[in-house]
């Protein structure tokens, strides 16, 4: 007699997968970005020839060919990595085409299953977008990306004219003219006085140090004797390159801010109305500083005043804002925000141990912005100064600053999303407040120990009496 297995025993096989593992997207595909060609995958049979992967050449005209191959197998979303640079012309065409664009961040898509090659990798990437695991990496609205754009040109412009102020120092040390030890910038205005007569045939030492502006700190004789040094024609010329090079970089400069300017104007004015407030500090500007007014610009545009947060000058404020534009919608929290900059505690949980909480690698440039102004907070009188320097006593410099730099990524996210104005409430209140939740966390411990915790004077009062 055969045995029959229970009833609660038996396998019930559902009648249609559960929600998590259906198809996602039905009608997606996947590119496998390279410089001299595309190669894109279809789901299974929806080319009528029977071609579910092609390869498509970079130039425009085959980018065309591309889309036009997309639309009529029926194509609505794309995934694709996102490769250097040469992902942008076929991002932006599709996007135009009326394509739902996912670009995927390469890290998501590097443990590809059997053999590596580029057939295996866009079929692999059109997959994974059909069941939906791609994640999209964060891309800002059109009009952020084109200030973005400009922004990341100033500071490729700025990165290029350091390295000729170096070349000028080098050219001025080889004919041991000490000038970078008399003045705090050789591209100031007196080190550029002295530097643009030297060019002009001036040898005379004297004559050379009475160039000096009169902020300076050392006298004329001072600079007189660092000014004397041996004239070699092949250093000048060096020399004579080099400032060249910087006073083009200058002009460059000049005409991307005034691009920048253009971009700020276009902007909608969210202020209802409500002017800006006196500055609440004075900080002397930046070298490399824009030379407009973005202070106003960004006040328009967001509706709060960014540099009311200790540390945050108009344009580290604008590089911010530039990398993470101004819909704070995009991170459902300030959790979400700050793990995005790779500022929020790493998670590394094994066994249920914790193994590490270290802050992942990232190349953000909103973080290295975060980190650089949390740099400036060491000798601030204010709360946010007073946070950092408890923390660099307790864990030390590096960890105080990306600290500081999460706290100042917190507090820009609720301005952005929520409209307020920052108040600095002071040193001295957050000092309290800290002390306040120090002495309670000690009663709480000490009651838990079967002890009385005691102010001094109270201790004091008591002995007295007894």
């Amino acid at each position: 007699m055969a045995r029959t297995r229970p009833h609660a025993a038996r396998r019930v096989r559902p009648a249609t997968l559960p929600p998590e593992l259906r198809h996602v997207h039905l009608n997606a595909a996947g590119i496998d970005v390279g410089a001299g060609s595309h190669y894109v995958a279809l789901p299974p049979g929806r080319d009528p020839e029977g071609r579910d992967v092609r390869e498509f050449g970079a130039f425009t005209t085959e980018l065309h060919a591309l889309a036009d191959w997309l639309c009529r197998c029926g194509i609505e979303t794309v995934a694709m990595e996102s490769t250097g640079v040469y992902w942008i012309p076929l991002f932006e065409l599709l996007a135009e085409r009326g394509l739902a664009v996912r670009l995927v961040d390469p890290r998501q898509l590097k443990h590809v299953p059997g053999r590596k090659s580029d057939v295996l990798d866009c079929q692999w990437i059109q997959q994974l977008h059909t069941y939906g695991l791609l994640a999209a990496a964060f891309r800002p609205d059109a009009e952020i990306c084109v200030l973005r754009s400009y922004l990341r040109q100033r500071a490729m412009l700025v990165t290029y004219a350091a390295h000729h102020i170096q070349h000028v120092q080098k050219a001025l040390e080889q004919m041991n003219i000490k000038l970078t030890r008399v003045v705090s910038d050789v591209t100031g205005v007196t080190g550029l006085r002295i530097i643009r007569a030297i060019l002009e045939g001036q040898r005379d030492p004297r004559a050379l140090a009475r160039l000096r502006d009169r902020r300076c700190r050392h006298d004329e004789a001072t600079i007189a004797r660092a000014l004397e040094g041996t004239w070699r024609e092949e250093h000048l010329f060096a020399l004579r390159q080099a400032v060249e090079l910087l006073d083009f970089y200058q002009q460059q400069l000049g005409a991307c801010d005034r691009e920048i300017e253009a971009v700020l104007g276009r902007f909608d004015d969210k202020t209802g109305g409500h002017p800006l407030a006196a500055k609440p500090r004075t900080t002397a500007s930046h070298r490399t500083a824009p030379a407009f007014d973005a202070r106003s610009h960004l006040h328009r545009l967001t509706g709060v005043d960014l540099t009311r947060l200790d540390g945050i000058d108009a344009h580290t404020a604008l590089k911010i804002v530039a990398e993470t534009g101004l819909d704070m919608s995009r991170w459902p929290t300030e959790k979400h925000f700050t793990s995005w900059l790779s500022l929020a505690p790493g998670t590394k949980v094994t066994g249920g141990t914790q193994r590490s909480g270290r802050t992942k690698p990232s190349a953000n440039r909103a973080a290295a912005a975060l980190r650089f102004a949390a740099q400036s907070l060491a000798h601030s009188r204010s709360a946010l100064g007073a946070f950092f320097r408890r923390l660099q006593a307790r864990l030390g410099t590096p960890k105080a600053l990306t600290a500081a730099a999460h706290k100042l990524a917190r507090l820009i996210y609720r301005l952005l999303k929520f409209g307020t104005e920052y108040v600095d409430q002071g040193e001295e209140y957050y000092q309290e407040r800290y002390r306040s939740r120090l002495v309670a966390s000690l009663t709480r411990r000490a009651h838990a120990l079967g002890y009385t915790l005691l102010e001094t004077a109270d201790l004091a009062q008591a002995s007295t009496e007894s």
